[in-house]
C-alpha cells in the first residue's frame, strides 16, 4: 500500500506525519514492537508499530530509527502526536524512514494489517453494510447518498450523463480521485455514482468498487421511483395549465383550488416566459436545470412542462413599474444565459397582463417570441416582446392566434380620439404616405390628413420613416379594421 493513500483512509484520520516524506513510501507488511528499545525483525518495507509510549527526548528514539532503517522498515508509527526533537526529525529524513504519530497506534496498525492481509474480509464487510444501508435509507436519492457517505465515510455524488453533479456535496468530485459506477435507471441515461477514493490501497479500492455495484442497483430503483413521481407531477401541472388557458372568464372553484395547491397565483399581473429546446430534450428530466437557472438569476416564476420546452410566468401583486419590468427582463436574460450553458434553448418573454385571461395572453406572446428567438443569434436566442422591433414582431405573429390581440393593443391609444385616426392612418399607409391621395380617399383637406397622421404618430409613439414600424402599423391597421 502507498503510505500517502493509507493516510487518506477514514480509519487513519487521527494519524499525523511527524517526520519524513510519506509520498514515495510503500507498505508491504506491518510489524509491532513493544517499545523504543525493541529490535526490529523481518521489517523490510514494513510499518513498524511501537505499542508503548516513551520519552522522545532521549537517545532511545534515535537508536530505534537507526535500527529500523537498517532493517529496511518504511515507516515507524509512534504513540501520541507530540513533535519530535529537531535531531530526530533530521535523522529520519536522512535515513529515509517516515515517522508517524497516533493516539492509538495499535488500532490503526490493525487496520493496516487487515487491509494488507485480509482484503477479502474488507470487501465482504463493506458490501454487507452497503446492502443494509440501501435497504434502510430513507429520503429518496439524497437520503441514499447520505447513508452511503456515512457507511463508506467518503464523499459520494450522483452525476448526470455529462459528468456534472446532480446530488451530493458541493462542489462535486472535480480534481479528486474518484471511482465511478454507472446507474441503470430508465429516464436517467448516463447517471453515475462517484465516490472519492485515492488509489494506493488495493483492498479499499476493491471494497468500494464492489460496494458501488450494490449501491448502483439501489440508486437505480430510487431514480426509477423518483421519475414516476416527477412524471405524475408534470402531468398534473401541464393539465392544470391547459385548463386555465382554455378557461374563459373566472375559473371554476376546483380549478382555483388546484392552482392554490400548486402554489400558483391566478390574480395579479403576469409576465409570461417560454423556453423552447430541440426535439429529444427531456423536458421533465431537465426541469430542475431550469429551476436552478431561475433561482441563480433571482427570477421567481412557476415552471410547467409544455411540449418541447417549458412555459413559465412571474406574478406581481400590483402592476409592475418600469424599474420592476427592467429588473425582471434582466433576470430572465441571465437565467437563459445560465440555462444555455447546459441546454441549447431559445427564450421569449411576453408583456405584463392581469388575471387568468392575461396569463393566457402573455404566455401566447412569449411563445411567439420564443419561436422568433430560435433564429436570432445576435440576441443570444432571447427575445423580449417590449424590446423587439414592431415590424419584425408583427411579421412573426401574423400566423399566430395572438396577432390580432397584439395589433389591437398597439392601436388602442387611437380608440375614442376625434377625427377617426385609425381609418385615416390606414388610408395614409394604403396610399404609400401620399397626403394628396389620402385626402382624396377620405374626402377631407390635405392639412386635415397631416394633422391627424401627426396626432396618431404622437399617440402611438412610432416613427413612420422607419420601414419596420411603418409595416407593423400597416399590418395592425388592416387586421383591426377587417375584424371590426
Amino acid at each position: 500500500m502507498r503510505l500517502a493513500a493509507l493516510l487518506d483512509h477514514p480509519d487513519w484520520a487521527g494519524v499525523q506525519v511527524l517526520a519524513g516524506d510519506p509520498d514515495p513510501v510503500e507498505i508491504r507488511d506491518v510489524r509491532t514492537v513493544p517499545d523504543l528499545r525493541a529490535e526490529p525483525v523481518d521489517a523490510e518495507c514494513a510499518l513498524l508499530v511501537v505499542a508503548i509510549a516513551a520519552d522522545r527526548g532521549d537517545w532511545h528514539l534515535d537508536a530505534l530509527l537507526r535500527r529500523a532503517g537498517a532493517a529496511g522498515a518504511a515507516a515507524v508509527l509512534l504513540p501520541g502526536r507530540a513533535e519530535l526533537r529537531r535531531a530526530s526529525s533530521l535523522l529520519a529524513e536522512r535515513i529515509g524512514v517516515a515517522v508517524l504519530g497516533a493516539p492509538d497506534p495499535l488500532a490503526v496498525g490493525l487496520v493496516a494489517t487487515r487491509l494488507l492481509r485480509a482484503p477479502d474480509q474488507v470487501v465482504a464487510d463493506l458490501v454487507s453494510r452497503t446492502a443494509a444501508a440501501g435497504a434502510a435509507a430513507t429520503g429518496g436519492v439524497d437520503g441514499l447518498l447520505a447513508e452511503l457517505a456515512r457507511v463508506w465515510r467518503r464523499p459520494v455524488w450522483l452525476l448526470d450523463g455529462t459528468g456534472r453533479r446532480v446530488a451530493g456535496p458541493d462542489p462535486g468530485p472535480a480534481g479528486q480521485e474518484t471511482l465511478v459506477r454507472a446507474v441503470g435507471a430508465d429516464g436517467h441515461p448516463g447517471s453515475r455514482l462517484a465516490v472519492a477514493v485515492p488509489p494506493g490501497v488495493p483492498a479499499e479500492t476493491a471494497a468500494v468498487t464492489a460496494a458501488m455495484a450494490v449501491a448502483a442497483e439501489s440508486m437505480g430503483h430510487r431514480l426509477a421511483q423518483q421519475r414516476l413521481t416527477v412524471e405524475r407531477d408534470a402531468r398534473l401541472r401541464t393539465s392544470l395549465l391547459v385548463e386555465l388557458l382554455q378557461t374563459t372568464g373566472d375559473p371554476a372553484p376546483e380549478t382555483r383550488r388546484r392552482a392554490v395547491d400548486a402554489g400558483w397565483r391566478l390574480d395579479g399581473w403576469h409576465i409570461g416566459i417560454r423556453i423552447d429546446v430541440p426535439a429529444g430534450v427531456d423536458a421533465v428530466a431537465v426541469r430542475p436545470e431550469v429551476l436552478r437557472a431561475f433561482d441563480t438569476a433571482h427570477l421567481s416564476a412557476a415552471v410547467v412542462e409544455q411540449g418541447s420546452g417549458w412555459g413559465a410566468w412571474s406574478t406581481f401583486e400590483h402592476e409592475p413599474g418600469s424599474d420592476e419590468l427592467h429588473r425582471h427582463a434582466t433576470a430572465a436574460r441571465r437565467a437563459h444565459w445560465l440555462l444555455r450553458s447546459s441546454v441549447r434553448s431559445a427564450m421569449g418573454v411576453g408583456r405584463v397582463y392581469r388575471g387568468v385571461d392575461g396569463l393566457a395572453r402573455t404566455l401566447g406572446e412569449a411563445g411567439d417570441a420564443a419561436r422568433l428567438a430560435v433564429t436570432r443569434t445576435a440576441s443570444g436566442h432571447f427575445v423580449h416582446v417590449d424590446r423587439l422591433g414592431l415590424g419584425r414582431l408583427l411579421l412573426a405573429w401574423t400566423r399566430t392566434d395572438t396577432f390580432l390581440p397584439a395589433a389591437r393593443s398597439m392601436l388602442d391609444p387611437l380608440h375614442g380620439q376625434p377625427g377617426d385616426l385609425l381609418r385615416t392612418l390606414t388610408a395614409h399607409l394604403d396610399a404609400e404616405s401620399s397626403l394628396t391621395e389620402t385626402a382624396a380617399v377620405l374626402g377631407v383637406h390635405r392639412n386635415t390628413v397631416t394633422a391627424r397622421v401627426a396626432r396618431a404618430q404622437e399617440l402611438l409613439g412610432v416613427d413612420l420613416t422607419d420601414p419596420d414600424e411603418r409595416l407593423a402599423l400597416h399590418l395592425a391597421c388592416r387586421s383591426v379594421l377587417f375584424h371590426s
